[in-house]
């Protein structure tokens, strides 16, 4: 079973809270191999706040049957983080959980990084200008680029681009940048346990452009960055329709989706796997997951928040394994 190691995410957020949900819900084995980064003050608050029962021991001693590793990273002036309430506080307290998880899972300490949701307003406030976890996290491995795939029992999708607008995406939409992406989807599938991929591109317009009726970028860019898939020896189809592919992965033609912006991607993901489907982040010399959802600070430390897709990403987190090289 893998070492998971899950972070709390922004403190004024359902993050602790649905941590120590998921958490409640583990066995004894799954609690001896799961190690939370947070603070120890918040953690016992969500703790208490939705009665899980945890016993958090210190992740530098010894740790008996049912308890859980707590790797304490304080946060600063913590009296000053509101629940449900914006601040560069909750914001730099996140930033110093995620920091510690991706050391702790370099360091093999942990074999799956797992993070709880954290506010990407917070985390500028308190100076940081990253784009949320995708930025932070390839800020602290050294990579250039990453990918965000989203994945649930019935469809993996990876993106091309994300927080983009739609002008920009198009732009974005050229030869190199497909065929990376796909070439990193296909490292993930191998992480997930599928030996030999099935991969389709989508195409960026409507109908893949209809021969150059509704633009080239299919005809100049999709279609040679598939070929030169192929040539490489991947299973690659493509560019596929968007209003078609998804449907034919899903009635399992494809084992991934490559969708060339956010909503193409995000849209079916999110409607297929509702709470089931995970956020993972590929291109990265760690293997990571997240929950699909962000802080929620409108019910915020009220006892309320859904912890099922927190489950679901701690889930795929036990699955996953690096390929071997």
């Amino acid at each position: 079973m893998n070492t998971i190691c899950i972070t709390m995410g922004d403190p004024a957020g359902i993050g602790p809270e649905v941590v120590c949900k998921a958490i409640a819900d583990m066995s004894s084995d799954e609690r001896a191999t799961t190690l939370v980064v947070g603070d120890p003050v918040f953690m016992a608050r969500a703790n208490a706040l939705v009665k899980a029962g945890i016993a958090f021991v210190p992740d530098d001693g010894p740790c008996r049957p049912g308890e859980v590793r707590l790797c304490a990273v304080e946060a600063p002036n913590r009296d000053r983080i509101l629940p449900g309430v914006l601040s560069p506080d909750a914001g730099e307290a996140a930033y110093r959980c995620v920091r510690k998880g991706v050391e702790l899972a370099r360091s093999g300490a942990a074999d799956v990084l797992v993070t709880a949701s954290l506010n990407k307003a917070a985390l500028r406030a308190a100076g940081h200008p990253y784009n949320g976890h995708a930025g932070l996290l390839a800020h602290f491995t050294g990579v250039a680029k990453s990918y965000a795939i989203l994945s649930c029992p019935q469809l993996s999708v990876i993106h091309v681009s994300t927080h983009v607008s739609l002008a920009k995406a198009a732009e974005l939409c050229r030869t190199s940048l497909i065929l990376e992406t796909i070439r990193a989807g296909h490292r993930h599938m191998l992480t997930a346990g599928v030996e030999r991929p099935r991969i389709a591109v989508a195409g960026l317009n409507p109908h893949c452009g209809e021969g150059g009726l509704y633009g080239s970028e299919d005809d100049d860019h999709v279609g040679p960055a598939v070929k030169a898939a192929c040539d490489e020896g991947l299973l690659v189809a493509g560019p596929v329709p968007g209003d078609v592919v998804f449907q034919q992965a899903v009635d399992g033609r494809y084992d991934l989706v490559v969708a060339q912006f956010h909503d193409q991607g995000h849209i079916p993901a999110k409607l297929i796997g509702r709470h089931e489907t995970v956020n993972v982040t590929a291109g990265l010399p760690i293997l990571r997951t997240s929950v699909d959802h962000g802080t929620a600070f409108d019910i915020a430390w009220q006892g309320v928040a859904d912890h099922h897709n927190m489950k679901a990403a701690i889930a795929l987190a036990r699955r996953m394994r690096l390929p071997k090289p």
